[in-house]
């Protein structure tokens, strides 16, 4: 998250889709992809090229590995187009204003091409009742801010991906609370 600093205006910008690791897996699932579907069609049509891989598949029969293979090549290849989709239209981006000028938080993400492609959420900032923490370690640790509102819904602030480290959770959950001059939960 980048922020921009105003005298009464913070934004924090969210990335979305275009991360590294979205298009580095876009890029390996669908040269995977291809190659097997390449590999699975060529033992259907039993036709001998001198070797284009570094593997050998001459011996690869249609019935069960090539037909396994074009449906795991034709997988991989629907998986990796829905990657690149969602990479070319920067689903999840979007920022968060915090504005004590105007009174306003706002909370915009872009999501799939249609009728509701943004989601827009305001709310007054005399709404607001506290910026709360929620970290949990494991398998599958979370740590997000969560917009706390007086009547007890928890609207997230943080960005889907790879998990921020604890002391950079705890440091914004605290650049905004003191900024909007609310309460912090959470922080042990």
């Amino acid at each position: 998250m980048r922020y921009k600093y105003m005298k009464q205006i913070k934004i924090d910008h969210i990335l979305g889709s275009r991360r590294f690791s979205n298009y580095f897996w876009a890029a390996i699932i669908l040269i995977g992809g291809f190659s097997f579907f390449f590999i699975g069609i060529k033992s259907y049509l039993e036709l001998h090229f001198n070797n284009l891989f570094i593997i050998n598949y001459q011996n690869i029969l249609f019935l069960p590995q090539g037909a396994v293979m074009t449906f795991y090549g034709m997988t991989g290849v629907l998986t990796s187009f829905f990657l690149w989709y969602t990479i070319v239209f920067n689903v999840g981006s979007g920022y968060n204003e915090f504005n004590n000028k105007t009174g306003l938080i706002t909370i915009f993400r872009l999501g799939f091409p249609g009728k509701n492609r943004t989601l827009k959420l305001q709310y007054k900032i005399t709404e607001i009742y506290s910026i709360k923490i929620n970290i949990q370690d494991g398998l599958s640790p979370k740590r997000e801010i969560y917009l706390k509102t007086k009547d007890k819904r928890e609207i997230p602030l943080t960005k889907v991906g790879e998990p921020l480290s604890i002391q950079e959770v705890e440091q914004q959950a605290k650049e905004i609370a003191s900024f909007l001059k609310i309460q912090l939960e959470g922080i042990r």
